[in-house]
């Protein structure tokens, strides 16, 4: 017969919050050591991502009215700090390309994500939102989903990481890896999903293909 007690403890062991830390550059969570992007939710906004419109109001499928001011529970962390509210809360009608770094629109409407089953009602506002909360130490079901995600087009074999290697040498060469006009909207896309291409993983990606050709 299980007990409150037992109960309430197992319910905290699969709540306990985990907070990552930065190891080779990269960020480490010691419960998903193959999740390791390398930029943190503050730094995907504070070099301008989503042409200001990220945390805009929107209309989810899965509430009822319309979402506001999701982003001001992270204020209280710093994390917006010097960052203008333009660059947060834009309407998409208003997207605004300058404010993105590499100067690129990228991604699509939230009722193309939606039509896709990529949003879960945890997180309306989709994947950056998910890692907001996860970074901060939330854990749930959903957390394989996105981690899967992320690795299938950031992470070690990530499509778009291999993709920005392949341009960078078909149109300069390896000197040229940081070369922002080169794949621009590559660029944009890797930072959205916390990622930005360092000269080690330029690096190692041409070994990989070096030992590839000898085999």
């Amino acid at each position: 017969m299980t007990t409150r007690k037992s109960k309430r403890t197992r319910k905290n062991k699969t709540t306990k919050k985990i907070k990552p830390r930065k190891k080779s550059g990269k960020l480490f969570f010691s419960d998903y050591p193959d999740f390791c992007p390398n930029l943190t939710p503050r730094d995907i906004f504070k070099m301008g991502s989503f042409g200001g419109t990220y945390w805009r109001p929107i209309k989810s499928k899965f509430h009822k009215g319309t979402l506001k001011n999701k982003h001001k529970k992270y204020s209280k962390l710093g994390w917006w700090k010097g960052i203008p509210e333009k660059h947060l809360t834009t309407p998409y009608v208003k997207y605004d390309k300058k404010i993105n770094k590499y100067g690129k629109k990228v991604g699509t409407k939230l009722c193309y994500w939606e039509s896709k089953g990529w949003i879960e009602k945890k997180d309306p506002y989709g994947w950056v939102q998910w890692y907001c909360e996860f970074y901060n130490g939330r854990r749930s079901k959903d957390d394989e989903r996105q981690i899967s995600r992320w690795k299938k087009l950031a992470g070690e074999k990530g499509r778009f990481k291999k993709w920005l290697v392949t341009r960078i040498m078909s149109e300069g060469g390896k000197t040229k890896w940081k070369d922002y006009s080169i794949s621009p909207a590559i660029r944009q896309t890797l930072q959205h999903w916390a990622y930005e291409l360092t000269k080690k993983d330029f690096d190692d990606e041409l070994k990989e293909r070096a030992k590839r050709k000898k085999k």
